[in-house]
């Protein structure tokens, strides 16, 4: 089964720069677990499920 999540740049900023191609690239190596291997990002489902339990964010400045 496929779900879609929405990724914040806010909360998950090292995606702003990146292509849809290299995006949609993803793995799910456990049930809890998605990995980019393009990226080397690796992010627990519930950490995009429910950011605010997870205070901790990238200190990777936004451009705007």
């Amino acid at each position: 089964m496929t779900e879609n999540m929405f990724l914040a740049f806010e909360h998950f900023p090292w995606f702003q720069d990146v292509s849809i191609k290299k995006i949609l690239h993803v793995e799910m190596p456990s049930e809890n677990n998605l990995y980019w291997p393009e990226l080397d990002i690796d992010l627990e489902v519930s950490s995009i499920l429910y950011p605010e339990h997870f205070p901790l964010v990238s200190k990777e400045q936004i451009e705007q």
